[in-house]
């Protein structure tokens, strides 16, 4: 039962993904939809959360500060309405969840950046599919066995 869970759920997930860690700040591009339009929405901040990050529900909560108002939105990575994640800077952090960052405000609310490799983390890794490559070691298997007898 798990096999075919799995095997569903790897249909659904998007080969490509981006290493997102709770401190990153991101530009996450959303595709809103309104009426008969379709537009794209970037939504800049940082990340104070992360979930189950190598499941089909993974998560990001990403905060902002506009118009003097915090706003958090969560988005679901592998979701086809988030079309690109892009990390812009990536900060020194010792927790998963920086529920702490909802109480500071101005300088206090400043994180110590890390160098990085831009280009690298944003570039997108290629994950197979799991199912495919199980699938074709199967038909290699079988077909070794056939020639053997």
């Amino acid at each position: 039962m798990h096999a075919l869970i799995e095997k569903i759920e790897n249909s659904y997930k998007k080969n490509r993904v981006v290493d997102v860690r709770s401190g990153d700040t991101v530009k996450v591009h959303q595709r809103i939809k309104e009426g008969n339009k379709e537009r794209i929405q970037i939504f800049e901040g940082l990340v104070i959360r992360t979930d189950r990050k190598d499941s089909l529900t993974s998560a990001i909560t990403v905060r902002r500060i506009a118009s003097g108002v915090g706003v958090e939105k969560s988005f679901l990575l592998h979701s086809p309405l988030v079309e690109e994640v892009e990390v812009v800077k990536r900060s020194k952090v010792r927790r998963k969840y920086l529920s702490y960052m909802r109480n500071r405000s101005g300088k206090s609310a400043r994180l110590a950046s890390v160098d990085f490799d831009k280009k690298a983390v944003n570039d997108i890794k290629e994950d197979k599919p799991v199912v495919e490559a199980t699938a074709k070691v199967t038909e290699a298997a079988s077909v070794e066995e056939v020639k053997s007898e």
